[in-house]
């Protein structure tokens, strides 16, 4: 074998291991592998546990946005998080005439920045014990951290937890968390 034809297979084989090293060194979502050279929308429509999500952000015209260079932080509520709302609330929002509403709720939940959770606890960390961050929707979330678990506290007083953090995304990083966001009202 050629030196040329050796170096091809070793590339070869170092692509097909560098595709797979993607999706091990992020955490599964859903049952999903996430890879980490696939935007967030890429990511997400393969998570069995974020289809509500999923069926909102293109209710609401977001999947070219979110598909986007960003970079953005996505705290992605899981379909048990939409599930929790009052009854009807999720379909309420996907009418169309409820489209500008739907749409503040989920840029609640996105941070025109990419932060991974050391990032959060390092913020937190300078700040006191908490770090108020805005959000592309106008929010302003409160994080904290303590005991290994990062929390977020939107204006009217909900507390997510995060459950899964720091799912490396091409565009930024989601962290899955288990409420939904909403704007103050």
């Amino acid at each position: 074998m050629s030196l040329r034809a050796v170096s091809v297979a070793a590339l070869l084989s170092f692509g097909a291991l560098s595709g797979s090293v993607f999706a091990q060194d992020n955490p599964m979502v859903g049952g999903a592998a996430m890879f980490a050279d696939k935007n967030i929308v890429e990511n997400a429509v393969n998570s069995a546990d974020h289809t509500t999500l999923v069926a909102a952000v293109q209710a609401a015209g977001l999947v070219e946005t979110l598909s986007g260079p960003g970079p953005f932080t996505v705290l992605a509520p899981t379909n048990e998080a939409f599930a929790a709302l009052p009854a009807g609330t999720v379909e309420n929002l996907l009418k169309p005439e409820n489209k500008d509403m739907l749409t503040k709720i989920l840029t609640c939940h996105v941070i025109a920045a990419k932060a991974l959770s050391t990032d959060i606890v390092g913020m937190v960390e300078a700040d006191g014990g908490e770090h108020v961050a805005d959000t592309v929707g106008g929010c302003k979330l409160t994080l904290k951290a303590a005991d290994g678990k990062v929390t977020i506290t939107d204006e009217n007083g909900t507390v997510a937890n995060v459950t899964i953090a720091d799912v490396i995304q091409s565009n930024g990083v989601i962290h899955v968390i288990d409420a939904v966001l909403t704007p103050k009202m």
